[in-house]
């Protein structure tokens, strides 16, 4: 069982930048981290959890919330607004007597197809195309 602990996270900045995650709490099962940006409706923060469902499956989630906040001035009141929030979900499941090789291979090849290299995955989720 791995311990709430720091996350570190690179962006994809033409010089890359280290995003580090620190852990807030664990509710329900449910682990959080946050990289802390001064004003808690800025933070960036990643949950992870894992369930067994009665069907005898893993269920693994790790959500990604990245929020956009700009300075509101209203009769001279400058106010902290979320303008944007990307919000990432991945959901893994794995059948009880899948082999931790086989899990390793499916993580794998989901992180892979993440690369700037796989056009159909990256210009999808970066670019906003559709696929044809």
């Amino acid at each position: 069982m791995p311990q709430l602990q720091d996350l570190v996270l690179t962006d994809r900045e033409s010089t890359p930048v280290d995003h580090t995650f620190h852990p807030r709490d664990i509710v329900t099962g449910v682990g959080t981290v946050a990289e802390s940006t001064g004003v808690p409706i800025g933070d960036n923060v990643v949950t992870a959890s894992l369930r067994r469902t009665p069907t005898n499956r893993y269920k693994a989630v790790v959500k990604g919330t990245f929020p956009i906040v700009q300075t509101q001035t209203i009769n001279g009141i400058d106010t902290p607004v979320v303008v944007r929030t990307a919000n990432v979900e991945f959901n893994f499941s794995f059948d009880a007597t899948s082999t931790e090789q086989e899990r390793k291979n499916v993580v794998g090849m989901m992180a892979s197809s993440l690369g700037t290299s796989k056009t159909l995955i990256n210009d999808l989720l970066t670019k906003l195309q559709g696929v044809y």
